[in-house]
């Protein structure tokens, strides 16, 4: 069951049950779990071109650089923990397939020279590029990682999430608030526009008066999905080509501090794991691209079980955790049913969209802040120029996931939004 709520007129969203959410903790009893392989997967349609730095049977420290793209080679990829690369395997025109390593803490961490990088928005924009932590912004329009020389219009800091089953950001950073506010100002420095730092009332880790004057406090109520960047960038300061928003979250600002403090990586992400195939819901500390299989060990039941990198909402099965991702979900695997009426097969095949039908939830599974309906229905159509008229250029799939939970529209919303995006962005290029 939905539970609505309002908040100041326009902060509306729904409440969706999670089976095993983890209880709240104090953040010295969360579990650290480095898993024993870690990896990072690539499909065709990525089209990932790197540059290799390291070869199988390379021992590797953690934050070392791993690879550089080869269209922008300013920008590594780095270690997420210390080992061996196990796999690295391309594709012709050196499109990475898979990189693998295993965990070795001999392999010791590496340490990155933060130079003038506080000071200085070149000097923080290439080591930000060499560590691997420029792929923690992502730039709206499109959502893809910022090109090198791209400047924003406005930044957007996310110390809430409100996914459901998702970890409280304040507890990621908890005891780190010095490194926070550090990072918070040196980011402030890759743009002239606005620095919007979005967080649930009276949960305030950084004090209003210490601030820049271009850093912004939003208060934002805990309901989903008020906690998307999405929804806030349309909000407050909707992105458009030529003015990228780019947003991040609070334990990635958190991580740039810590960088530019002692030179070295955060060595771990605070993840939450949930889930109706799960005994219990539990927190747990773990480096990028860790083993889901080794995160849900000991906690699942038996039976068959799907574990997605994500939420329930939009994650997807894997075996491994995703860039960005701080969610896993493992839920109960049900076997399909067979001998559904041939109408319905027919209307779940058919090329044109199913009618969407308006409803409160659905206008509140955009937060309300977008015209739900209209925005819904250009993408069903395709249309693109109402599409760009009524927001969607501030959002990503990820904010449409709700609205395909509620509505159970076909094709997915979210998957219409997606090609909708591409087709803009290849006409913008064009």
């Amino acid at each position: 069951m939905w539970t609505q709520a309002w908040a100041r007129g326009l902060s509306r969203g729904l409440d969706v049950p999670v089976a095993n959410a983890p209880a709240p903790v104090e953040p010295a009893e969360i579990e650290t779990r480095i898993s024993e392989e870690a990896a990072l997967l690539a499909s065709a349609e990525d089209d990932l071109r790197i540059e290799p730095l390291v070869a199988r049977g390379d021992s590797v420290a953690q934050g070392a650089p791993l690879f550089r793209f080869r269209r922008h080679p300013e920008v590594a990829i780095t270690a997420p923990m210390a080992g061996m690369v196990a796999h690295l395997d391309l594709d012709l025109g050196h499109r990475l397939r898979r990189i693998a390593l295993f965990h070795d803490d001999g392999a010791g961490r590496y340490r990155h020279d933060p130079g003038a990088a506080a000071q200085e928005p070149a000097a923080l924009r290439r080591l930000l590029q060499d560590s691997g932590l420029w792929q923690a912004f992502r730039s709206r329009p499109f959502g893809r990682f910022p090109l090198p020389a791209e400047v924003p219009a406005a930044l957007c800091v996310m110390v809430l999430d409100t996914r459901p089953g998702a970890a409280d950001p304040r507890l990621a950073i908890a005891g780190g608030e010095r490194a926070f506010e550090i990072g918070v100002r040196a980011i402030s420095q890759l743009t002239e526009g606005p620095v919007l730092i979005c967080q649930e009332a009276g949960a305030e880790v950084i004090a209003r008066n210490i601030l820049p004057r271009r850093v912004k406090i939003l208060t934002v109520p805990r309901i989903h999905p008020q906690g998307l960047a999405g929804v806030q960038v349309h909000r407050h300061f909707p992105a458009r080509p030529g003015a990228p928003v780019w947003d991040i979250g609070a334990e990635d600002v958190l991580a740039i501090g810590e960088l530019l403090e002692t030179g070295y990586l955060r060595q771990t992400r605070l993840v939450s794991v949930s889930g109706d195939a799960l005994r219990e819901g539990r927190l747990i500390r773990t480096q990028p691209w860790a083993d889901l299989r080794g995160l849900c060990r000991g906690l699942l039941r038996p039976g068959p079980s799907a574990i997605l990198s994500g939420s329930l909402l939009e994650g997807q099965e894997a075996r491994w955790l995703r860039p960005g991702d701080r969610q896993v979900t493992a839920r109960v695997r049900r076997e399909r049913k067979e001998g559904a009426h041939w109408f319905r097969s027919a209307l779940s095949r058919a090329s044109r969209p199913l009618p969407l039908i308006p409803t409160a939830a659905a206008d509140q599974a955009l937060g309300g802040g977008v015209a739900a309906m209209p925005l819904l229905r250009a993408l069903s159509s395709g249309d693109a120029e109402t599409a760009i008229r009524l927001g969607v250029l501030s959002l990503l799939p990820e904010d449409l996931a709700l609205a395909d939970y509620v509505t159970c529209a076909q094709p997915a919303l979210s998957a219409l939004l997606a090609g909708l995006l591409e087709r803009i962005e290849q006409e913008e290029v064009a």
